[in-house]
């Protein structure tokens, strides 16, 4: 009874809340636009694109897709012409796929996809400059079964260091943004996982790039099973540090890109009913529960789990199923606390920027107070529900191992499957930690505090858990342009832990003296030749001196300007007018004596 459940559950697990069923890809008009940005020109240089879109391109037409377009080194008027040139390819097609390499960036929550010319010198720039993600999944929004993006384009920004914030709390973050497409039957394949970067690899090929054309065009093989082999190929061959994933639904039929070769011989034929399925022992059906379970796993979303314990709603993998649902609503409670902050931010920098009343200002800090206070309370519920999921999957592994270890060495053949008495010992599964951690102690929390206040730009000294003035000062600097309330008499774990969410620089930049702003940063003023910078650090032009010859020429010119030269006094003569001892001149006379 197992394996009849087993087998239904595998054959529509996928089908879901909506049961579409999508038709098998194999029968259908499939095209695909490549494209792979290496070239470029005001960022470094990537080195593997252009040549991970050749073995892509190589791949999908060996695969017998009708049309395969390359772009490489796209510009971005380039870029838009190509996308809008596919979506007229894509309007006539069952299967439209593109695939993309190079740099992308996420701003604000949307993903963007940045052509070789763009400059991004400021955040905005992204809106006039880049391609979102949106406008790629428009383009292939009229194929009629199936849409696929692959995004081999999680890499670190290039333009984060020297771009500017038009708003403070704008962020821009590293990897790409999560995302949950609006169309049914639509897979957006990103090569590493939201939030988290790829890497441009060290050979001829991304790691992502070559796992990807290694599996993608195996006859018969579902997309989902793909991109989970693909997945473990990229993290073995990275170390782990590199978790590809896969965003979107499918329905409950195979979906693969090359058809079966029985497959395409029967596709008109009438199908005859399965035969009946025979009894098997209690361990084969352990055995699919587990294989189900993986399959729900590796879809990684909430309709594949509440799917899989609808029909195993007890035992030891619903307890597992369980975990990782919780993990994920945390996940989405986060993201909700995050944008919810956001929000607040934004409006009060609104009041702040129109002088609202101050009943108007107080109000939207306390708003931005408790919306801070519950992003902070999900973050932490968030870790709490990946420490548990992931305890859980550590501890699953390693009754496999050590079931497969026993099997071995009794000479029989190595099961995976955990001993069936294990089922009430792991499916109540405690907290990683049953024990409050040691708070820190004043100088560890204080040296904290100041170093996230240097890293939004509202603390200039050293982290040296030394409370000071100027520490003090830092606080209610940040509270001024943050719009909260800490105490700064002293650091507390509440100013931690809202520093910590801020994402960029609060407090503005202050230069000093024959200093300016440069980006986030003070550099020194320098003026060029025949200026020199007055007290009020602007370069201002020397007046030239007149040379002696222009002086007398002005005299001659205009006499009255000559200043007049005063008249000497006569020089007195010895003795004169009574300047004698006892004279009436007052003077002192020179009286002649000789010695003896």
């Amino acid at each position: 009874m197992h394996l009849h459940r087993s087998v239904a559950l595998r054959r529509t697990l996928f089908l879901l809340a909506a049961l579409i069923v999508c038709q098998p890809a194999w029968a259908a008009n499939r095209v695909a636009l490549v494209i792979g940005n290496s070239a470029y020109k005001n960022a470094a240089a990537l080195a593997n694109p252009a040549n991970d879109a050749a073995i892509v391109e190589e791949t999908l037409k060996r695969a017998g897709f009708s049309v395969v377009q390359t772009r490489t080194d796209l510009q971005a008027s380039e870029m838009r012409r190509a996308l809008r040139d596919f979506a007229d390819v894509a309007r006539d097609s069952d299967v439209a796929v593109v695939y993309y390499a190079g740099h992308g960036i996420e701003l604000e929550g949307t993903n963007y996809l940045i052509p070789t010319d763009a400059t991004l010198e400021r955040d905005t720039d992204v809106y006039d400059e880049a391609f979102s993600l949106e406008r790629v999944l428009l383009a292939i929004e009229p194929a009629r079964q199936l849409r696929l993006v692959i995004l081999d384009a999680c890499r670190n920004n290039p333009f984060a260091d020297k771009m500017k914030r038009t708003v403070g709390s704008r962020a821009v973050s590293r990897g790409l943004a999560r995302i949950e497409p609006a169309t049914s039957n639509t897979l957006v394949a990103f090569a590493a996982k939201a939030g988290s970067t790829a890497s441009d690899g060290g050979s001829k090929n991304s790691p992502y790039a070559s796992a990807l054309v290694k599996y993608i065009a195996t006859p018969g093989m579902d997309l989902r099973r793909v991109f989970g082999f693909v997945r473990d190929d990229v993290m073995k061959a990275t170390g782990n540090k590199q978790e590809p994933y896969v965003y979107g639904t499918l329905g409950g039929d195979d979906v693969p890109l090359v058809p079966a070769p029985a497959k395409e011989a029967a596709a008109t034929a009438p199908q005859p009913a399965p035969p009946p399925l025979p009894a098997t022992p209690p361990v084969s059906a352990r055995a699919e529960i587990r294989h189900d379970y993986e399959l729900a796993l590796q879809i990684g979303n909430k309709d594949a789990l509440n799917y899989f314990l609808a029909q195993y709603p007890d035992g030891y993998y619903a307890s597992l199923a369980k975990l990782q649902l919780a993990k994920i609503d945390a996940e989405d409670k986060r993201a909700a606390a995050a944008e919810k902050a956001r929000q607040a931010e934004q409006e009060q920098a609104r009041l702040v920027n129109q002088g609202a009343q101050q009943t108007q200002l107080a109000k939207a800090a306390s708003d931005l107070k408790a919306a801070q206070d519950a992003r902070a309370e999900a973050e932490k519920a968030r870790e709490t529900a990946q420490q548990l999921a992931a305890q859980a999957e550590q501890r699953r592994r390693e009754a496999e191992i050590a079931v497969a270890r026993i099997g071995t060495q009794a000479g029989s053949a190595p099961s995976q499957e955990p001993p069936p008495n294990s089922e009430a010992k792991v499916a109540a599964l405690p907290p990683p930690q049953t024990s409050a951690p040691a708070p820190p102690s004043k100088a560890e929390l204080a040296k904290s505090v100041q170093a996230e206040l240097r890293r939004v730009g509202c603390f200039s000294g050293p982290a040296d858990g030394d409370w000071d003035a100027a520490s003090r000062r830092s606080l209610e600097l940040y509270n001024k342009n943050a719009g909260t309330t800490f105490d700064a008499k002293a650091a507390s774990p509440e100013a931690l832990d809202a520093i910590k969410l801020k994402s960029a620089r609060v407090c503005p930049i202050i230069c000093g003296s024959g200093q300016k702003r440069d980006g986030d940063r003070c550099v020194k003023i320098t003026c060029g030749a025949g200026y020199f910078l007055n007290n009020d650090d602007e370069c201002e032009k020397r007046r030239a001196r007149p040379t002696p010859s222009a002086k007398l020429e002005r005299r001659n010119r205009d006499p009255e300007e000559a200043p007049a030269r005063p008249a000497r006094p006569p020089k007195p003569e010895a003795n004169a007018g009574g300047g004698g001892v006892g004279g009436g001149g007052g003077g002192i006379g020179f009286i002649p004596f000789f010695l003896p």
